[in-house]
């Protein structure tokens, strides 16, 4: 049998295990496995162990679980309540500004967790009731929520962006810093179209009432004290950091620290909260350390048969594709892939056959790694079945229908487009940080 179709016979096994519901680091973990059993005999078994020592030895992993417990002791504790609630009072009085300040709310969670769910979650439970209680439009609020939610794979400290840098072997810190500028512009755009619609459509955003936005000066400055502690916390991490005081690691810890001590000080660190944030960090952290141990696991494997120099013999010699050719056609692949599938799984999937391809095609991994994220959000908002959209559906209120969340994320998906192009025209939009960070 020839290596090229081992790999589809590969890929395909491990699909077919997905959809019959099996956990994703399982379904790749065995498929991959079983192949190096049959490959090459009792010998393979060292592939999973040298995986395992691969990924424990890899230091900036400690980051994960530090950046994943930040963000549920923020949310946990009620700091990302208080944030929203300073948001609409600085944007209250300007037209569709409760959806830019959850824009708004959707980057600092982003900075304060690295999921897209963190920020779903927190969207859906508490700007999405309070602008329906107000007469915004369903359809734009709920394009609001998701858009903005998708940042959180992109600004750092992404945890995807953690994900690709080990199957990638790039700087986490680079890419991170890579992040910042596409995810604040996207950001930028969003609030652009919201501005925009809302100037030619009033009905869509109706203004907020006196009575809503008259509260003493006493109440609006423990609002604003209340709100700006998430801002505090996270400038002193990265500062920390971009100064060279502290390492990735450190910064990580120090975060965590940061956010605990802030929910002591609000009065907020029950038991309940404790237990909440570390049984919701431990299975976050356990299942992306399965994921990348069985994503090192596939990607020896196909080292070991060859299928990269298939994939760029397929590209290149047979189908005579230019670098930029090959580097659209993975992005559509991604696109595809996003209707049934999450970022993670995605990159797990696929990271074997195209990061070494694009490392040959000339290409800067830091940069191809900001256009797989910004791909990914696109893909998993993409009707007809877009993870995200699901993901909304289940916490959306019921006056929300399935076709609502359609139509709202069609804008937003186009803007998100725009993005991706203007970053790979323009690629040091996303080089020019980290290129600055580093060189000091």
């Amino acid at each position: 049998m020839s290596y090229e179709a081992i790999a589809i016979m590969m890929f395909s096994s491990m699909l077919l295990m997905m959809l019959t519901g099996q956990r994703v680091f399982a379904a790749i973990g065995i498929v991959s496995a079983a192949s190096a059993l049959l490959l090459w005999g009792d010998g393979a078994i060292e592939m999973p162990f040298n995986a395992a020592f691969k990924l424990f030895n890899w230091y900036p992993l400690l980051t994960l679980p530090l950046f994943i417990y930040m963000g549920y002791i923020l949310s946990e504790s009620g700091i990302a309540q208080d944030l929203y609630r300073m948001f609409h009072v600085m944007f209250g009085r300007l037209r569709g500004g409760l959806a830019i300040g959850t824009i708004a709310l959707m980057v600092i969670i982003s900075a304060m967790n690295g999921l897209s769910v963190a920020g779903m979650a927190i969207g859906a439970s508490i700007a999405l009731p309070e602008m329906l209680r107000r007469g915004y439009d369903k359809k734009m609020i709920t394009g609001v929520v998701q858009a903005g939610s998708s940042l959180g794979i992109l600004v750092p400290p992404s945890v995807v962006l953690v994900l690709y840098g080990m199957i990638a072997r790039q700087p986490v810190g680079k890419l991170w810093l890579a992040g910042v500028v596409p995810g604040l512009m996207m950001a930028g755009l969003f609030v652009i179209y919201i501005v925009v619609r809302c100037k030619l459509q009033p009905s869509l955003a109706p203004l907020l009432s006196k009575e809503e936005l008259s509260i003493t000066r006493s109440e609006k400055f423990q609002l604003f004290k209340a709100g700006l502690v998430p801002f505090f916390i996270f400038f002193f991490m990265t500062g920390l950091f971009v100064a060279g005081i502290t390492s990735l690691v450190e910064s990580s810890a120090v975060g965590a620290t940061t956010a605990t001590i802030a929910a002591w000080a609000r009065g907020s660190l029950t038991r309940k909260v404790v237990e909440d944030t570390i049984r919701r960090t431990l299975g976050i952290s356990c299942m992306f350390m399965w994921i990348i141990l069985a994503a090192l696991c596939f990607g020896s494997v196909f080292d070991g048969i060859g299928a990269v120099k298939a994939i760029e013999s397929l590209f290149i010699t047979q189908w005579e594709l230019s670098p930029w050719g090959v580097l659209i056609m993975m992005q559509l692949s991604y696109i595809v892939m996003g209707t049934f599938l999450d970022d993670t799984a995605m990159l797990v999937i696929v990271a074997p056959l195209y990061i070494p391809l694009v490392g040959a095609l000339g290409f800067d991994l830091v940069w191809y790694g900001i256009l797989y994220t910004i791909t990914c959000q696109i893909a998993y908002m993409t009707p007809p079945f877009g993870y995200n959209l699901f993901l909304m559906r289940a916490m959306a209120p019921k006056e929300i229908s399935l076709m609502d969340i359609y139509q709202s994320i069609i804008p937003f998906v186009l803007v998100m487009t725009f993005a991706l192009i203007l970053v790979m025209v323009f690629p040091q939009i996303a080089l020019w940080l980290p290129e600055y960070v580093y060189s000091r």
